[in-house]
């Protein structure tokens, strides 16, 4: 991995959605490169922001609680930035089909709102979208690259794949410079482990500290890839530092497991517990899209970017992280 340093000391960089899971890490990692943080989080209950999750570095990191839906605040937040990481957005999929305008409203609205606020107060700031591999919907093909075509089989992946296109489409006509990466399954400290809303591992590593048995739904073949935060948040680094903008990466794990695998992996690294299959649930069943697991060859052909943290060795460090701090989160 390059030095990063250069590229962030003394630099203002905006997190949207920064009280969350991949957000917070993100802002602890950028303010021990020097750079000069503000967070913005609406701290809505359900998606998962945390004032905790920035424990330590409370006078390193400002805060602003604030909706990015709110043009009259990105108006005048984003001015003065250099960097612009946007990561706020509604990530449950049952959610988005329970509730589709709230989504809309959060991973539309909101990316028009922050693009207009650049594109009127600060079209040179570097801008990072957090998209997702749910775009793909079910694979026709593994791995998937970023030529794959565009499936998805909710609302929420609808409207993540028009937030990226917002992007795009504000580089292409207005010169902003934007860049996305689409995530798969990012799991380590700080992501919500209360429910299932953010991701499924989640919830699994509550209930195996718990005491609880890990539910697999249906017959646990699937097939998934992972990154640990560390690895995600480097990738969002190295976007924002380098100038391949207007471009789409994919990231992507090289440990590819089956979900029965992986909750075997877990009960053993923690030494007690049991997990156990079951239906799916008529909803989930509905919008689940099997196998799926990314080819980041262009991001590490382009950037130099690969995942350094064996699946192992994260979820060790997931499991230590909630024992010692698990009441702020359940």
């Amino acid at each position: 991995m390059p030095d990063l340093s250069p590229a962030f000391h003394s630099r203002a960089a905006l997190i949207t959605g920064g009280l969350g899971f991949i957000g917070s890490n993100l802002a602890r990692r950028l303010a021990d490169l020097g750079a000069r943080v503000t967070v913005i989080d609406s701290l809505i209950p359900e998606y998962g922001g945390k004032l905790f999750n920035l424990s330590g570095y409370e006078d390193r990191i400002k805060v602003n609680i604030a909706d990015v839906r709110d043009e009259h605040s990105m108006d005048y937040l984003v001015r003065g930035q250099d960097f612009i990481f946007n990561l706020a957005g509604q990530v449950s999929h049952l959610d988005s089909m329970r509730d589709p305008y709230t989504d809309l409203d959060i991973n539309c609205r909101s990316q028009l709102s922050i693009l207009e606020a650049c594109r009127k107060h600060n079209p040179a700031a570097r801008i990072v979208f957090s998209g997702a591999r749910q775009i793909y919907g079910k694979p026709q093909y593994l791995p998937a690259d970023e030529r794959h075509p565009v499936d998805p089989v909710d609302i929420n992946g609808v409207n993540k794949v028009a937030g990226e296109w917002y992007h795009i489409v504000y580089h292409r006509a207005y010169g902003l410079r934007t860049t996305s990466l689409r995530l798969t399954n990012t799991y380590g400290p700080r992501m919500r482990v209360v429910d299932a809303r953010q991701t499924f591992l989640g919830i699994w590593i509550r209930r195996i500290i718990e005491g609880n048995e890990i539910l697999v739904y249906g017959d646990g073949e699937q097939k998934r890839d992972f990154n640990f935060v560390d690895d995600v948040v480097e990738a969002l680094l190295m976007a924002a530092a380098d100038r391949a903008i207007g471009e789409i990466y994919n990231l992507g794990g090289d440990e590819v497991v089956s979900l029965k695998s992986l909750a075997a992996q877990l009960v053993s690294i923690n030494g007690s517990g049991a997990h156990r299959l079951v239906p799916f649930p008529a909803e989930q069943k509905a919008i689940d899209i099997g196998d799926y697991y990314g080819d980041y060859s262009k991001i590490k052909g382009a950037l130099g970017w690969a995942p350094k943290v064996k699946l192992a060795d994260g979820l060790k460090r997931t499991l230590e992280y909630y024992r010692q701090n698990g009441a702020e989160y359940w």
